[in-house]
This record gives C-alpha cells, structure tokens and sequence, in this order.
C-alpha cells in the first residue's frame, strides 16, 4: 500500500518541527547544566573524609562519574539543539531553492 503524497509530504521533516524539538532540547539542556554545576559545587565544599584510601578512591571515582555524567547529558541535549537548529536552516535553504516538480505545478490545458 503506497502513501499519497500529501501523506507523505506531513511525515517530513519541516522549519516548525525541527525549531520546536531545538527549543525542547534547550530547555532539557538548562537545568541539566544548572543541576551539574550544582552537583559539582557541593562535592567541592563537602569532600569526603577517611582515613580508608580505598574509600577516598572509590568516592573520588564515584562523584567524578556523577559530574560526569550529568555534563554528558549536558552536552548530548546541547548538541541536539544545535543540529536541530542547523536542520531547520537547512531545510528552510532547500525550500527556498527548490524548483517545482512535474507533480506541483498545476497541469494546463491542452485542447
């Protein structure tokens, strides 16, 4: 079963749905860069104290996973936005090149 073309044609990809998903992905962004900054400000003013070296290691290893962590979820949301944005140019600069094609343009007639 084939789609129509107007089917077809509101599956795609457009200017509205790509800037909307990159302004969605920006406001995820923000208070995930808050929250990490957050995060990392108090490890820094509670360090862990003991007289265990293997507890100092594991705690130095465990915090440095949970910034790092929350800074990669950071920069995945950031550059989803981004690409988001550069699509949505992108897109835009297709359609405004475009040409019509043989089914756009309204048939004439030929008597």
């Amino acid at each position: 079963m084939s789609k129509s073309p107007s089917t077809r044609k509101s599956n795609l990809a457009s200017p509205v749905k790509t800037l909307s998903g990159a302004l969605l992905a920006g406001l995820i962004a923000l208070p995930l860069a808050k929250m990490s900054t957050l995060i990392a400000q108090s490890f820094a003013e509670h360090p862990f104290i003991s007289d265990n070296q293997f507890a100092l290691k594991i705690s130095v290893a465990l915090r440095t996973l949970v910034v790092g962590l929350m800074t990669l979820a950071t920069g995945i949301f950031c550059v989803a936005a981004l690409g988001l944005v550069a699509l949505s140019i992108q897109i835009l600069w297709q359609n405004l090149r475009a040409t019509p094609t043989q089914h756009e343009v309204e048939p004439t007639d030929s008597l």
